[in-house]
């Protein structure tokens, strides 16, 4: 494959799959809080997709 093509490829790749994981980590910490927690709970997540793409 050209390595032109490729890193676009990489690129939307990676994006989609941090999307999809903080997608799927905001549904399990959410199931079965309460809803005055819910911001708390949501500001924590982000916090954790921000330290794993390494923006803090």
């Amino acid at each position: 494959m050209d390595p032109i093509l490729v890193w676009p490829a990489v690129v939307i790749s990676s994006l989609a799959i941090v999307a999809a994981t903080a997608v799927l980590v905001a549904r399990f910490a959410l199931r079965n809080t309460e809803s005055e927690h819910r911001a708390a709970v949501l500001a924590a997540v982000a916090d954790i997709v921000h330290a794993v793409r390494g923006k803090r």
